[in-house]
């Protein structure tokens, strides 16, 4: 069991299974313009990234090129349009969010996902009133590998980093979870590239499943 005042996360790839609406979106949208569709797999890896790196991967376009503004908007469109119908918690992590309820424990979320996006998903999933803190990058001046939206939520939940766990499945969440002071645990079932090797990122703990991470914690 670990010692610890708060539990953050990051959202997609970490506390949720955001990729299922990722793949129908770009499907959608390769679709509309005529293009193969990608692998599954190659687009779960891609999610990580956001809208511009699902964007490079589909069309193979750089964010420099003339089009590409057009094209990640219209692919934003389509994702709000189902950004929760298949979503959902991985496994074993409600039993996580339940067993800090119960120990009362705060958990949050800090996320580079526009605040747009996270809302209505957690909403539609019902995990918004639970959460003690959501911080997205509409709440900061700079995102994620910058600590600056880790020690807004340690603010919000009246809790100093060194109380705190993050939780992350990139890099940049390792890199901004020690930047504030945190302990971290890398998120091993999240969406990893190929090329990634996630013991290089210097996380505190790697956790290879999600069912995996209650044991580790409680």
């Amino acid at each position: 069991m670990l010692n610890f005042d708060a539990l953050l996360f990051d959202l997609d790839g970490t506390l949720l299974d955001t990729a299922p609406d990722f793949i129908t979106a770009l499907k959608i949208q390769l679709q509309r313009h005529g293009r193969e569709p990608l692998p599954d797999n190659m687009i779960r890896a891609c999610v990580t990234n956001g809208s511009v790196g699902l964007i490079q991967s589909g069309f193979g376009m750089e964010p420099d090129h003339p089009q590409f503004k057009t094209l990640r908007e219209e692919f934003l469109e389509l994702y709000f349009g189902n950004l929760a119908d298949k979503t959902s918690l991985f496994e074993g992590l409600q039993q996580v969010l339940d067993e800090c309820a119960a120990r009362n424990i705060p958990w949050g979320i800090v996320t580079n996902k526009p605040w747009k996006y996270t809302e209505p998903a957690l909403v539609q999933l019902n995990l918004m009133d639970d959460a003690a803190t959501v911080i997205c990058p509409d709440h900061v001046a700079q995102p994620k590998p910058d600590p600056e939206a880790m020690h807004l939520a340690c603010s919000e939940i009246k809790i100093a980093p060194a109380n705190c766990l993050y939780v992350g499945d990139h890099v940049r969440d390792i890199d901004a979870g020690r930047a504030a002071g945190m302990r971290t645990i890398a998120a091993g079932w999240g969406y990893i590239g190929a090329n990634e090797n996630i013991h290089h990122w210097n996380a505190d703990w790697i956790v290879d499943q999600s069912h995996e991470l209650h044991s580790l914690l409680f």
